[in-house]
């Protein structure tokens, strides 16, 4: 049998390195989706965003930092040379995200504010855009209109009311979002583990300095709460959001992200919206209507034709991460790589 030549066994390897990472980014998805629905009980019970936030990230950071000193080990002058990363992450992926999307949930409607925060994707495809002046393919521009679209179907804008400061934070949590997918596709010698793991610390320690400057409410009631039909301790459904929702989903979508790049991952990322409402229909009850299903389907189509317009870069146009760091240059100490090496 002929041997495969030598040209095909980069895009090979590619390909998988992008199959894995979808998948990833699907599981990851599915476990951001379900703090929301988790989240509910301890809102409705007197918690505040602020509050919900900040052990949320908390304790998922006291899960997740062994881990990050494990993957480490032997390495962790790392950590000097990544600090920037560390520190922006931690401030702009997790905490203005998390921070700003409950924020705004807490002044408008859930469906308002998702839709705000998801359009990360696009702002990101028309930041590249505008700052390369070079336009996406076809594909992406077709990709972005149906997942758009298709978010519009899914999320049920009926009777939604809309808050002027609601409005702002759900347009800080867009920017946290985007920089989530910016940040984590940034080429790095870090483990995929390890910006998370040290990340989530210094989101926690930011959100720390919002509850002591007293700027937002801060309330953390420790009582029971009503979950599927049940009174239940306020731990269970804070422990589920903090294992399930941020420590599983942070670890498996940064490293999806860095094998995706930062815009197929963001699309990909709308699927958390079709799993939002599959849990709640488990948990809560609350079936999909026939015009959230029909905005399933058109966010898969999006997210496939963004993926069949993936050559070198999946978008269509060379990644803003490409663009930061030109290949063959340095960037510190560190080589700079594809996020599919």
């Amino acid at each position: 049998m002929a041997a495969m030549p030598a040209s095909q066994t980069p895009v090979s390897h590619a390909q998988r390195h992008l199959g894995v990472g979808i998948l990833l980014g699907l599981a990851a998805s599915l476990a951001f989706a379900a703090s929301g629905t988790f989240v509910r009980p301890l809102l409705n019970a007197g918690w505040t965003p602020l509050a919900a936030v900040f052990w949320r990230v908390v304790a998922a950071s006291v899960l997740l930092l062994p881990l990050g000193f494990w993957v480490l080990r032997g390495r962790l002058g790392l950590l000097r040379r990544e600090w920037k990363l560390i520190v922006t992450f931690g401030v702009l992926a997790v905490a203005v995200a998390q921070g700003m999307y409950f924020s705004a949930v807490s002044r408008m409607s859930v469906s308002v504010a998702l839709l705000l925060e998801y359009m990360a994707p696009v702002a990101l495809v028309l930041l590249a855009w505008v700052r390369q002046r070079h336009a996406p393919s076809g594909l992406v521009l077709g990709g972005a209109a149906a997942s758009l679209a298709g978010l519009f179907f899914v999320l049920d804008l009926t009777g939604a009311r809309l808050d002027g400061l609601g409005v702002l934070f759900g347009l800080g949590a867009m920017v946290g979002a985007a920089a989530y997918f910016v940040l984590g596709a940034r080429p790095s010698e870090l483990p995929a583990l390890a910006l998370p793991a040290f990340g989530l610390p210094v989101g926690a320690v930011f959100l720390a300095g919002l509850v002591a400057s007293g700027v937002l409410p801060f309330a953390a009631p420790l009582v029971d709460v009503e979950l599927m039909g049940a009174s239940v301790p306020w731990w269970v459904p804070l422990g589920i959001v903090v294992l399930f929702a941020t420590a599983a989903a942070y670890a498996l979508g940064v490293a999806g992200v860095s094998l995706m790049g930062e815009r197929l991952s963001s699309f990909v990322s709308l699927s958390e919206v079709l799993f939002a409402a599959l849990v709640a229909a488990i948990v809560l009850g609350e079936v999909p209507s026939a015009m959230q299903i029909i905005g399933g389907v058109l966010i898969v189509l999006g997210v496939v034709l963004i993926r069949m317009s993936s050559g070198d870069s999946p978008a269509g146009v060379p990644s803003l991460v490409e663009e930061l760091e030109p290949a063959g240059h340095q960037l510190g100490d560190r080589p700079v790589t594809s996020p599919t090496d």
